[in-house]
């Protein structure tokens, strides 16, 4: 049985998932979640994901929330289809995978999330982006670029020569940017431009790309 992903392709989290998906050549179903009529508040939706955000996976009688460990979990599960998204055969190699998927996490993705947010979503809800936050976390995720940039200098991808999950998970948040009047931040530095343009170059990504339209709320 295929798995099923519930969730909407233009929610950045969804995206991530369906982008591990395409890359491990895996069927599976897209199950629609009208995340602007709130079904994701539903019970039962809720039952699923007690926090009433998107993605949620079902395979089989495992059910899993947030994206990562979703991806994590496809890719191990999967492992020897497809691209090689964990580097499992050699320990070294799979922790700085991780290492590196730590840093999106903890450091990537809260400035530029908020600035999407700000940019993006918040006028979708009739409000008026806060200058403050996106001059704020824009200087932030300057900051990390910068970091990228020299260790794009010595390895093609961020966890070495091979595409990985450190990679995949920047996806779907740095296409909604580069749409902003903001793409410079990345533009501007070399070495981190020729990587996005690698890596929205991929086949995964032009599956996932036409549901990129615009970035609806997940909480």
């Amino acid at each position: 049985m295929a798995m099923k992903v519930y969730g909407n392709g233009m929610s950045v989290c969804v995206a991530r998932v369906l982008l591990c998906l395409h890359e491990k050549e895996t069927e599976f179903e897209l199950v629609p979640v009208d995340l602007f009529a709130c079904h994701h508040k539903l019970p039962s939706f809720l039952s699923m994901n007690p926090f009433g955000q998107v993605p949620v996976l079902q395979d089989d009688d495992l059910t899993l929330f947030e994206s990562r460990a979703i991806t994590a979990y496809i890719a191990e599960k999967h492992k020897d289809k497809g691209t090689d998204l964990t580097r499992h055969a050699d320990a070294k190699e799979a922790a700085i995978v991780k290492l590196w998927s730590e840093v999106e996490s903890h450091h990537f993705n809260p400035a530029i999330s908020a600035v999407i947010h700000q940019l993006i979503v918040v006028p979708l809800q009739g409000k008026t982006p806060d200058a403050a936050i996106v001059e704020e976390n824009l200087e932030k995720l300057g900051k990390v670029l910068d970091v990228y940039e020299e260790k794009l200098g010595k390895t093609k991808y961020l966890a070495g020569d091979s595409y990985t999950l450190a990679d995949l998970h920047h996806v779907p948040y740095t296409y909604y940017f580069m749409k902003t009047c903001h793409a410079g931040l990345v533009n501007d530095r070399p070495k981190v431009k020729a990587w996005w343009e690698d890596l929205c170059s991929r086949p995964a990504f032009l599956k996932v790309s036409p549901g990129l339209t615009v970035a609806p709320p997940t909480n």
